[in-house]
């Protein structure tokens, strides 16, 4: 089998490592840093420089490719599907692109290919635990996950350093959270909501909303559902007084030098100062709780997850974490395990109870473990 990963960075980096670990696969790397392939190129696959904003370039890219996987940045994302589709090709994608995945819905049944979308850990692996949920239990009233990547060493100013683009997490600051009360889609704003939680052997984390349900908004039958980002506290009110106070604006103000987009400038200034230096590590914490009913009983089931940076494999642990859930899919398709063609959100794979279980068993011997707690309330 010939598999093609559109983006070769941090995350797609570490599915890249995974996928040749396989004696089966071949893989091809396709981005426009050579430094990058270069790395990928060392433990196995080949490297292709090509700049994946052309549509022509994706095409060519996945020509021959027998399924691909998308880990472009998220601005890219969607008309990358929308290409690999259009190719016949299916695909599992990480990009988690702004716009709405359901208007690929024709394209890939048109093609008559899989399509999953948002097939990291949040969204992803959370809709993935939510889905399986459901189909066990006979309702659940309420869905709450908890989840964030964190520096391990917290350092003034900010505390923070974002293993995506800074562009990405202002994004997720600034897009109204959407949630689900009482069976209504209502807003709140992004960074609203602030509460703390504990974290055994992490600590005190700040929990806050932002919009990650996404596809869950639509497929889900659970009546109360909210997503919160975790950060070290005090990072909430640092990031609404920036956005605020018009540092996250993509409205043109005019400065001494000229005209600029304060956005802009804030990613500029953020981009080094978020971004992790080779070896720093790295923690991801997920929490999610779903209460609900069994056999007349009230129920709650809490997942948790806390997954630290592999010092043996030199992998940060959001890449590990969102990278191998979606090489768990990748096996689920390249094993004909999921066969159904069409566009395929993850809560749909943890429906299935023998998908679910594969999908859990992959990141479990890669040591991403997910622990369930079910008790009984009142």
């Amino acid at each position: 089998m010939k598999i093609v990963v559109l983006g070769g960075g941090r995350v797609g980096g570490a599915i890249v490592r995974d996928l040749v670990a396989e004696d089966d696969v071949d893989v091809l790397v396709v981005d426009l840093d050579p430094v990058a392939l270069e790395k990928m190129t060392q433990v196995g696959a080949d490297g292709v420089v090509a700049d994946l904003s052309k549509p022509e370039t994706v095409s060519k890219a996945v020509s021959d490719a027998d399924l691909v996987v998308g880990a472009v940045p998220g601005f890219m994302g969607y008309r990358t599907v929308e290409r690999v589709l259009d190719e016949g090709r299916p695909i599992v994608d990480i990009s988690m692109f702004p716009e709405d995945a359901f208007g690929l819905e024709d394209r890939a049944r048109d093609a008559g290919v899989s399509c999953l979308f948002d097939c990291g850990v949040a969204p992803g692996l959370s809709n993935v635990i939510l889905g399986r949920t459901e189909a066990e239990l006979d309702d659940t009233d309420s869905y709450i996950c908890f989840v964030g990547g964190l520096p391990k060493e917290r350092v003034w100013p900010w505390e923070y350093k974002a293993p995506f683009s800074p562009a990405d997490i202002i994004q997720e600051y600034v897009r109204p959270a959407r949630m689900r009360r009482d069976g209504r889609e209502v807003t709140e704003p992004a960074l609203s909501a602030v509460e703390l939680i504990h974290v055994p052997g992490v600590g005190s984390l700040e929990a806050f909303y932002t919009n990650g349900l996404r596809s869950l908004l639509r497929t889900a039958k659970t009546p109360n559902m909210v997503e919160k980002t975790l950060r070290y506290p005090g990072h909430a009110v640092r990031m609404r007084i920036l956005r605020e106070a018009g540092f996250f604006s993509d409205e043109q103000v005019q400065a001494a030098s000229g005209t600029v987009r304060p956005r802009d400038v804030t990613e500029a200034l953020l981009f080094d100062e978020w971004t992790f230096d080779e070896g720093e590590e790295d923690i991801t914490v997920m929490r999610i709780v779903i209460e609900g009913t069994k056999d007349g009983q009230r129920v709650r089931h809490t997942w948790d997850m806390i997954d630290q940076y592999n010092v043996k494999t030199d992998t940060m642990s959001m890449a590990r974490t969102t990278g191998y859930t979606c090489t768990g899919m990748v096996r689920l398709l390249a094993s004909g395990l999921w066969s159904e063609p069409g566009l395929i959100p993850p809560e749909r794979i943890g429906a299935n109870a023998e998908c679910f279980e594969a999908l859990r068993s992959h990141l479990k011997r890669r040591g991403v473990l997910l622990d369930l707690r079910v008790e009984t309330i009142d």
